[in-house]
């Protein structure tokens, strides 16, 4: 591996570091402040950007950006588990927590029901919808990563919408 001294804004992180590290924790990173400065190096590395008129205000700004987006997805995680436990309601003594047998089953006729939905649109179209409902990646991401237009993305997403909105129908009036 070659020892390549970091450059621009590496460079910068790196003989700013406490003072970035203090204004994190001012902000309210607490114990994840390290982990903010690390994720922004990383960021900053593997980012090509131009020059920066004043480097550390940017850092601090983009500091503060990547820790309030570590606040909100960890803050949606906790709705997302709280949203979860209470649908799921009370656990019970000696009463199991998995769904009884023919909810189940339901939900697995279900599951290949749309597996095999978006199969049917393609591969490039099931791929783009899985990216992007599953996995959460951004459309200008997946078009990036397939070689194709985010309007072509766009238009995936939307064939696949219909058609499982079109199979949802079609279990509803069964």
């Amino acid at each position: 591996m070659d020892d390549v001294p970091p450059s621009g804004l590496q460079a910068v992180i790196l003989a700013n570091r406490e003072k970035l590290l203090r204004f994190l924790i001012s902000r309210g990173a607490g114990d994840a402040a390290e982990d903010v400065l690390q994720d922004l190096y990383v960021r900053v590395a593997t980012t090509d950007g131009g020059p920066v008129a004043q480097p550390l205000s940017y850092l601090y700004r983009a500091a503060n950006n990547l820790m309030v987006d570590r606040f909100r997805s960890r803050r949606q995680a906790e709705r997302r588990e709280q949203d979860w436990s209470d649908a799921a309601g009370p656990t019970e003594p000696d009463r199991s927590d998995a769904p009884p047998p023919d909810r189940s089953l339901v939900a697995r006729e279900t599951l290949a029901g749309v597996q095999a939905v978006l199969d049917g649109l393609g591969a490039r179209t099931a791929t783009i919808f899985r990216r992007h409902r599953i996995d959460g990646v951004q459309q200008r991401d997946i078009a990036r990563e397939l070689g194709v237009s985010l309007s072509t993305v766009e238009a995936d997403l939307r064939r696949a919408y219909r058609a499982l909105l079109d199979y949802r129908r079609s279990i509803d009036e069964v």
